[in-house]
């Protein structure tokens, strides 16, 4: 491959261009098969140049991560609109994750796939991102359900496993949505709020669901 010809321009907007490469490239290619050759031709520099400015594959690949990461925790906080019911805010949060998502699937594929796979320092920068998210939706449904139930002291943890579960059915079904022609943004939305909204509309007017008794629950040998 011949050198690649440079033109000077401030290191900002130079390192938002290898980014941008590099996200196309891990995401489509993933990990192990992109190569630094690769991404700073379709950054239209050279490599050399990549090096210098991110030291190395996995330095780039960290870069990625932490970048796409923001931009989608970002994207959720700002589709919150405060002062909305529970359910108009977790409506906007999800439109705006799926979103996201979907207009940034490369994004989508490191965070979700390539950086979960590849190693334990990748693997927590997204946990760290994926933590950030469930306390934001967490403090969504506390708040809502201590108004709900007009009682201020009602504890995180009565509320953080339903957070914890939401998050993990916008991950799946924003990994379905983007391989499945034809899937809105609003459509994935409106799944995830069919499916959760039930037992958390319940949860706002005191009607949660209750186990039954251990006496109550045959085995599937006593029914047989």
């Amino acid at each position: 491959m011949g050198s690649v010809k440079t033109k000077r321009m401030p290191r900002a907007v130079r390192e938002r261009q290898m980014l941008d490469a590099a996200v196309k490239t891990f995401g489509q290619r993933g990990y192990m098969a992109a190569s630094m050759d690769e991404i700073a031709e379709l950054a239209g520099v050279s490599k050399p140049l990549v090096y210098l400015y991110l030291n190395s594959k996995e330095d780039l690949f960290t870069a990625c991560i932490r970048r796409e990461a923001a931009a989608l925790t970002e994207a959720v906080r700002s589709g919150v609109r405060p002062g909305l019911g529970a359910d108009r805010q977790l409506w906007a949060g999800a439109r705006a994750f799926f979103t996201h998502t979907a207009q940034n699937p490369d994004g989508w594929a490191i965070l979700h796939l390539q950086a979960r796979t590849h190693g334990e320092p990748f693997a927590a920068e997204v946990a760290a991102m994926r933590e950030e998210i469930v306390a934001f939706v967490t403090q969504l449904i506390v708040v809502a359900a201590r108004e709900a139930h007009r009682d201020p002291d009602l504890p995180e943890r009565e509320v953080a496993g339903l957070a914890e579960a939401l998050v993990g059915a916008a991950e799946s079904l924003a990994a379905w949505a983007n391989t499945t022609p034809g899937v809105s943004a609003r459509q994935a939305a409106a799944t995830l709020m069919n499916f959760a909204w039930a037992g958390l509309g319940n949860l706002m007017e005191g009607r949660p669901w209750s186990a039954p008794d251990a006496d109550q629950v045959l085995s599937f040998d006593d029914r047989a």
